[in-house]
């Protein structure tokens, strides 16, 4: 059983040689044309700690204004809706984790990667209440996990089981959005949820929910990427290279300013200081290229789940990453 420890002090920045990728998002009511009418749509969730920052300082809007962009900000409950919209043109840009773009390019979308994150592997687990007599892995066997298809939770559950000895289908996963999950976790309908933050700190404080793996615990890097349209990407180069740097500088400022961050976030999400604060102090900054190195990790996770039959074709990760990367 693994507890998550305060990774502030580890913190190392990652940073950031920015030069050509960039990338944008906007709203969602109706699909149209990437960037149409000098427009970059962004989307994003409760846990996309630098957008949300950007969003709250309006930066990012003044500095895609002075090329001629205004900027729409629509929020997603997780990686795969957000993916959705974007592959039916209804946004730009956005940031996932590591399993929300492998489902979108098996299943045919158009999107490329931009930028990765540094690794941050104690920003999501498999929650388990505190009395549950669930104590490892294998323990698993049998239960019932909350999780939503596609995230990265999704891939956490997939080690987690590997990791206690167990196959896929020795565990029932039960798919529902974090909302969803929540209620069916605290209900008792399932046995344990597999979350990321912010949810996984609203659920330690509000219920003492136990931690019972990380992806620290099987060995996994659980980084995000930032992800666009192919054609958003090609055709409004200079947008994605102001966002790209908006990025960089938001990278490291939040990095260095934890509480102020966290009070902005919360004001922005509703969700208690409390749990804004304990996310910010165990998420690692740092932004770059996606490297050889990330893509063989992101390329063994695609293979991973098609040998399991979770995705329907083999899919080739480094087709898909853009070519005008920051070196």
């Amino acid at each position: 059983m693994t507890q998550p420890v305060d990774r502030r002090i580890a913190r190392r920045p990652l940073l950031l040689g920015l030069a050509a990728a960039s990338f944008a998002m906007p709203s969602i009511l109706r699909p149209r044309r990437a960037g149409a009418e000098g427009e970059v749509r962004i989307g994003y969730q409760k846990g996309s700690g630098i957008l949300l920052q950007l969003k709250s300082d309006e930066s990012l809007n003044q500095k895609l204004a002075d090329i001629g962009y205004a900027v729409t900000w629509t929020e997603f409950t997780s990686g795969p809706p957000l993916l959705e919209a974007m592959n039916a043109g209804s946004i730009d840009v956005g940031t996932t984790g590591a399993p929300p773009p492998i489902f979108a390019q098996a299943a045919g979308a158009d999107l490329v990667y931009t930028l990765a994150t540094a690794p941050s592997p104690t920003t999501q687990a498999i929650l388990v209440p505190k009395n549950s007599p669930i104590q490892a892995a294998a323990d698993l066997k049998g239960k019932k996990i909350a999780v939503a298809k596609g995230s990265s939770a999704h891939a956490l559950l997939v080690r987690a089981l590997q990791s206690g000895g167990l196959e896929w289908g020795d565990a029932e996963a039960v798919y529902l959005q974090p909302a969803d999950a929540k209620a069916a976790y605290e209900g008792g309908s399932v046995d344990a949820w597999s979350i990321w933050d912010p949810y996984y700190a609203a659920e330690e404080i509000a219920s003492g929910a136990r931690t019972l793996l990380t992806d620290e615990t099987v060995g996994a890097p659980n980084r995000s990427f930032y992800l666009a349209s192919r054609r958003f990407a090609t055709d409004h180069a200079p947008a994605l290279r102001v966002f790209d740097t908006a990025i960089g500088e938001a990278d490291a400022w939040v990095d260095a300013h934890p509480e102020e961050v966290a009070k902005a976030i919360a004001e922005q999400t509703g969700l208690p200081e409390e749990v804004t604060l304990k996310v910010e102090n165990r998420r690692l900054y740092g932004i770059g290229p996606v490297t050889p190195e990330v893509i063989a990790d992101q390329q063994a996770l695609a293979d991973l789940f098609f040998d399991l039959g979770i995705i329907p074709e083999k899919i080739d990760i480094a087709s898909a990453v853009f070519a005008e990367q920051p070196v």
